[in-house]
């Protein structure tokens, strides 16, 4: 007897947190199917979609790098918000071997942020540290809550391409990266009724990768730090944020909140989220 599953995809994929997540979840709800991680190079993701078109018991998958983009050629449709982002992070069968692509990246980005957002402010303004496919999420969903952006990168360039491309409206800003690393004395104005983030949307501070420099006199007062970085969960971005008295916000706040959206889409019951603390002690585990 088969069983039915869904899977992440990515190259490298033995770091993702996404089975135990997921697999968790059904383990509650007493689903019958299960939840794998599967190795796929970019020159075998063509030869991988095919097999899973003609798979019944394949629920879909979640795409994580560096597929988010090539993906979206091979797919018959991209639906909202997808086709806005320009990055697919959840493939699902439509039948007859026909797949469509969705993100739930901005949705998860989102949800750690909803009692902030369902206040009124006179002004939101968010630093956004990168510029990959988690960013290009970010950045749709900030700038589709009324955000003035400044997005940083190592190559200012992309920046301000990202911003033409997702933000189009508004005064948004494109730098380098470079600029935050050193102290400002800026003399920041009276914040309050303002909503002010500091969103690593990078790599950068991630096990084996390079550190992310960023010199907290560049945030406001009341600025919320939120590091999208998994391992380690307490990064050195967020562990110099709270030293300053900023409130933080980690990577599994995101990653958990995108992965409900997408359980829902794959198994067709709600995650049940109020295993939440549980499901935190056994990823930090």
């Amino acid at each position: 007897m088969t069983r039915r599953y869904a899977e992440v995809i990515g190259d490298p994929i033995a770091q993702s947190k996404s089975p135990a997540i997921h697999n968790f979840w059904l383990g509650k709800l007493g689903i019958d199917a299960e939840y794998r991680a599967c190795h796929v190079r970019p020159d075998e993701l063509a030869d991988y979609l095919a097999a899973r078109r003609a798979d019944p018991d394949w629920r879909g998958c979640n795409v994580t790098m560096p597929h988010k983009q090539a993906v979206m050629p091979q797919l018959d449709r991209i639906d909202p918000p997808a086709d806005a982002i320009g990055a697919v992070n959840t493939i699902l069968p439509l039948g007859d071997g026909r797949l469509a692509g969705t993100n739930t990246d901005a949705a998860g980005f989102l949800e750690p942020l909803a009692k902030d957002l369902a206040r009124t402010h006179y002004f939101r303004m968010a630093r956004i540290l990168g510029t990959g496919g988690a960013a290009r999420a970010i950045i749709a969903a900030l700038a589709g809550q009324g955000f003035t952006l400044v997005v940083a990168g190592r190559d200012p360039a992309k920046a301000h391409a990202l911003l033409d491309e997702l933000a189009p409206k508004g005064e948004h800003h494109a730098i380098d990266l470079a600029h935050f690393a050193d102290a400002t004395d800026f003399p920041f104005d009276d914040r309050e009724g303002c909503c002010d983030l500091v969103i690593n949307a990078s790599s950068l501070g991630m096990t084996g990768q390079s550190p992310l420099t960023f010199d907290w006199s560049h945030a406001p007062p009341g600025a919320v730090a939120y590091d999208i970085v998994t391992a380690p969960l307490d990064t050195t971005f967020l562990q110099e944020a709270r030293a300053k008295g900023h409130r933080t916000i980690d990577g599994l706040s995101m990653l958990i909140g995108q992965a409900a959206v997408a359980f829902a889409k794959f198994f067709g019951q709600p995650a049940p989220r109020q295993h939440d603390a549980e499901l935190r002690e056994i990823l930090t585990q």
